[in-house]
């Protein structure tokens, strides 16, 4: 169609109005079908590093640690950075349920026992510590610090056990409150050190654990765990500890010197 200027000369009316929005229309699809191929071809390392510049640009701060959700967090890519979120609580779990299986493979060693040597023998296995309760005359003969015949292959395996695990291994010799009268040893305390001792010693040279993981400790009468007015309670308070935990960092080994031989 044509109109007519005010000369009289004939001029043409251009493209219709919705050409325009056509038009307008088809850039935003090209310019949308280009992104998609851009990002369905992307390079993960160089997007990363755009998102970083970008999250430092908008004030989100990754270093420091508040109760609060931060400010300016990012529509994008979430799943990029899950390796950066913190692991501590799944440690913890993982430590524990470490120590969950230790006890179970301790029980089945204790399962090879007679009954009547059985019951003498208890297995904790909580937290971070597993704690192996020789109650009785499980270990030893009354006022005696020799370790039983029947007690060696079990104490064997639990060394070898016990050496293929982490941490501090610290052996507690307990006694009732009975009074010595006469023998080698002349009070309670000294009694439970040297059975204490003895365990020490056993380990040591018959199993492959380090020397600088064990510690042994001495309580007499004082820790008793149950009521001494019993003869039951007085059996459960004759006891050796076996405990594997973590000492205070005062207390564990320090790092070996250069040229030191390792332990056998």
């Amino acid at each position: 169609m044509a109109l007519a200027d005010r000369t009289g000369r004939n001029v043409d009316s251009g493209a219709p109005r919705w050409v325009v929005t056509f038009g307008d229309l088809m850039s935003l699809l090209l310019c949308f079908f280009v992104l998609l191929l851009s990002f369905s071809e992307m390079d993960r390392a160089k997007y990363k590093q755009v998102a970083g510049s970008l999250e430092k640009a908008f004030g989100v701060q990754r270093q420091s640690r508040t109760m609060d959700p931060p400010r300016g967090l990012r529509m994008i890519a979430k799943d990029f950075d899950q390796q950066l979120i913190p692991t501590a609580p799944r440690e913890e779990f993982v430590v524990m349920q470490d120590r969950e299986i230790l006890g179970n493979e301790i029980r089945k060693q204790i399962e090879t026992l007679s009954a009547e040597l059985k019951d003498l023998v208890e297995v904790d296995a909580e937290g971070e510590q597993v704690t192996i309760r020789f109650m009785g005359e499980s270990t030893f003969d009354s006022g005696k610090a020799r370790i039983r015949a029947q007690m060696v292959p079990l104490l064997e395996r639990l060394g070898q056990v016990l050496a293929g695990t982490e941490g501090d291994i610290v052996i507690a010799g307990h006694t009732d409150n009975v009074p010595i009268l006469g023998g080698r040893f002349r009070s309670n305390l000294q009694l439970s050190g040297a059975r204490a001792a003895s365990v020490g010693d056993f380990l040591l040279e018959r199993t492959p654990l380090d020397p600088r993981r064990l510690s042994t400790m001495a309580f007499g009468e004082y820790r008793p765990i149950a009521d001494n007015e019993s003869a039951a309670g007085r059996q459960k308070n004759r006891r050796v500890e076996i405990i594997l935990t973590r000492l205070p960092p005062g207390y564990t080994a320090a790092e070996t010197p250069p040229g030191t031989p390792s332990p056998p």
